[in-house]
């Protein structure tokens, strides 16, 4: 079958981290740049983050530049986000995408709440 399933989520105090992991199956995951898009309550979808297919290349959306690290392990089929730092405006569901592809792919999410 072929998805994505985040998990890592959970409830956590500013200045925390979390460690977020997205199994993918059902599709050779080594051949696709995978992504991590999240949404914030009552907002739309915001790009977080980007990595190449072998890893050597990662982007960041400027807000969480130097606090977030993402990586992949090709012979695990997982997408890892490293979330460190946490403030409170990270704070919504992470969803793990396939998305340079003519048909994209996304995960059911996982919620991260920042907050004291």
């Amino acid at each position: 079958q072929v998805q994505l399933v985040e998990s890592g989520g959970g409830l956590v105090q500013p200045g925390e981290s979390l460690r977020l992991s997205c199994a993918a199956s059902g599709f050779t995951f080594s051949t696709y740049s995978m992504s991590w898009v999240r949404q914030a309550p009552g907002q739309g979808l915001e790009w977080v983050s980007e990595i190449n297919t072998g890893g050597e290349n990662t982007y960041y959306e400027d807000s969480v530049k130097g606090r977030f690290t993402i990586s992949r392990d090709n012979a695990k089929n997982t997408l890892y986000l490293q979330m460190n730092s946490l403030k409170p405006e990270d704070t919504g569901v992470y969803y793990c995408a396939k998305l340079r592809t003519i048909t994209a792919l996304w995960g059911k999410g996982t919620l991260v709440t920042v907050s004291s």
